[in-house]
């Protein structure tokens, strides 16, 4: 078949989750298939829809499409009629035989309008709760909270305009309820446009029970077109972990440094711990948040700051030598319902036990005192609670590493091999639901 792959950052510009597990898929399926990956760039030195064409470096055969999307200058915006005559004409040059969505935000919405207007099936892989919430995680950013990015309870117009969206007012008094309006009607237009593209989708993936049960009673999928399969992975770059023991334990951290991380989170419970440990927190560094965290650090007691160490993002191919062989045990401290992060998912394959969050994707592959430990979800006290365990009985640590992925006979976490082969079954379920 020829795949276009829509993802609105590709590796190795952008490393999160659906960024790395969309190039791990691309790589994978151009072993059989002809791949293309429509996807976009942030160049502030580039004009506006700046458009051009590369090579994926690690895999030749994967062919990227990148359109330039500043996203200081674009950040609310969801549709745009530049990016769709682009498409087309990718679409048009190309003739894919499938589009598969990994992620919309930062590119168009009415991308699956063009694949619909030239009759290409739509496979779309869910990462997050973008098509029903704006901000995509359901956290809102209204800086009136004592504590900020307070989780919300459910999509309202007009709440997502005045928890949320309160940044674009004017900031006048006088003018509050015209710019309430405002917003809860653009709120209510951009949900409107998103259920009309969600019904274009032939056939939604879920990578967890938990999302797909959430998509299914908030946006009504019907069950034949949304289908639980949890992601896929490289397994042989998730092997050889050699842990040389350390004077202390090691706590490690490997993810973005964005608010929703929870990072500020595991900062304050990883300082009122007993006992000598050390935290390593791996991630690229973020000229807007990262200044912050180091601030939240340095209020922490400057024995404790002296454990704390900072270190640069990795290559996910050179996780294990790189992270793993460097840890004891994984935390996954975020502080939004997260949809199962991969790292989790890699520290089981590695034989590392997690510490995360009893909610959402994440407790659905930890299980309590059997391959993991589990704190209350925002507690920052329940996480010095369950980390202090560890650090109490390193016995217990090693006791858990013995369990890993809980949903396998062979406790392996999927491999990207039997993964492509139900993508390529749902790849295919369109065209058989359309004959």
């Amino acid at each position: 078949m020829k795949i276009m792959k829509v993802i609105h950052g590709y590796p190795p510009a952008y490393n999160a989750g659906s960024e790395v597990y969309s190039q791990t898929l691309c790589h994978e399926l151009a072993a059989s298939h002809e791949v293309h990956v429509f996807t976009r760039e942030e160049n502030p030195f580039l004009p506006d829809y700046n458009f051009r064409q590369e090579q994926d470096i690690s895999k030749p055969s994967v062919t990227k499409h990148i359109v330039n999307l500043p996203l200081l200058r674009q950040r609310y915006r969801y549709r745009h009629e530049q990016v769709d005559g682009m498409f087309d004409g990718v679409l048009q040059a190309i003739k894919p035989d499938i589009i598969h969505v990994g992620h919309l935000n930062h590119l168009s919405t009415s991308l699956l309008e063009i694949a619909k207007n030239n009759s290409i099936p739509i496979v779309f892989t869910l990462h997050d709760y973008w098509l029903i919430c704006p901000r995509g995680q359901f956290i809102q950013r209204n800086s009136e909270y004592v504590y900020p990015w307070k989780n919300c309870d459910g999509q309202e117009d007009r709440k997502c305009a005045e928890k949320c969206y309160t940044g674009y007012f004017s900031g006048s008094d006088e003018e509050w309820q015209k710019d309430s309006d405002y917003w809860t009607n653009w709120v209510a237009r951009r949900q409107s446009h998103l259920r009309k593209i969600v019904d274009l989708v032939d056939m939604f993936i879920a990578p967890s029970q938990y999302l797909l049960k959430r998509f299914q009673s908030e946006l009504n999928i019907p069950s034949s077109k949304l289908v639980y399969l949890d992601y896929g992975f490289d397994l042989s770059s998730l092997t050889g972990r050699n842990r040389q023991p350390e004077k202390v334990f090691v706590w490690g951290y490997i993810g973005t440094h964005t608010p929703q991380k929870g990072i500020h989170l595991l900062l304050n419970a990883f300082a009122n711990l007993k006992g000598n440990s050390i935290l390593r927190i791996w991630g690229r560094s973020r000229a807007e948040v990262t200044p912050g965290l180091h601030q939240i650090a340095t209020l922490l007691h400057p024995g404790i700051q002296r454990r704390i160490e900072w270190l640069p993002e990795y290559s996910n191919p050179h996780i294990v030598s790189d992270v793993f062989n460097h840890v004891d045990a994984i935390v996954v401290p975020s502080v939004w319902v997260e949809n199962p992060p991969l790292v989790i998912h890699e520290a089981q394959q590695a034989g590392i036990p997690v510490i995360t969050a009893n909610e959402g994707g994440m407790k659905e592959y930890v299980q309590h005192e059997v391959n993991g430990l589990l704190f209350d979800f925002r507690n920052e006290n329940s996480l010095t609670e369950q980390m202090q365990r560890f650090v109490d009985n390193p016995q217990f640590v090693k006791e858990l590493a013995k369990r890993r992925y809980l949903y396998s006979f062979d406790e392996n976490i999927p491999n990207i091999q039997k993964h492509i082969e139900s993508i390529e079954k749902s790849h295919n379920a369109p065209a058989e639901l359309g004959a």
